[in-house]
């Protein structure tokens, strides 16, 4: 198994900044609390290949609600490596949580982003059950998966990476 990649907390200054971004401006002792609980990413067993993110704080997610959740965390990675990142399968599986996005692609230069390649998760309740998607703090609630990606022989991308979502979209092309 190749070892190609390393989890680190985003500083407290990012994080605290996206989290009011996100939530609104709360007590700077709670945000501090909040950080120092943060759990870095890790595997469930030694045959897993998703890292399961922890929630920073409880999420409740009633039937048809969004969330957007300020993970905390950055990956650090080898080039031509991508983490892919899902919801924790049994709660896609009972409760329809879903990625807003589908499949959260953090590419290896967002590391680098001036967000400190902050990632964040926007889930979504998708029940058609009604049931309400209880997360307390430190659980699993979505999972990273690092793949290799390969380019076409005629590619020619040079620029650099500064930012995040939509931030690499390449003007005038579909």
């Amino acid at each position: 198994m190749q070892r190609i990649a390393k989890f680190h907390k985003v500083s407290l200054e990012q994080f605290t900044k996206d989290w009011i971004d996100t939530f609104g401006l709360e007590d700077e002792a709670d945000l501090e609390e909040i950080y120092e609980g943060i759990k870095l990413p890790k595997r469930a067993t030694a045959g897993s290949a998703g890292y399961d993110f922890y929630a920073p704080v409880r999420l409740v997610v009633e039937p048809g609600q969004t969330v957007k959740v300020p993970t905390g965390i950055r990956a650090e990675m080898e080039p031509d490596w991508v983490l892919k990142c899902y919801p924790r399968s049994g709660l896609g599986f009972k409760y329809r949580l879903q990625l807003n996005n589908t499949v959260g692609i953090i590419d290896s230069d967002y590391f680098y982003s001036d967000n400190e390649g902050h990632i964040f998760s926007k889930i979504t309740n998708d029940t058609n059950e009604e049931k309400t998607v209880d997360i307390g703090r430190g659980e699993g609630f979505m999972q990273g998966i690092f793949s290799e990606y390969g380019i076409t022989v005629d590619d020619d991308a040079t620029e650099t990476r500064n930012g995040g979502f939509g931030s690499t979209t390449v003007k005038g092309q579909a």
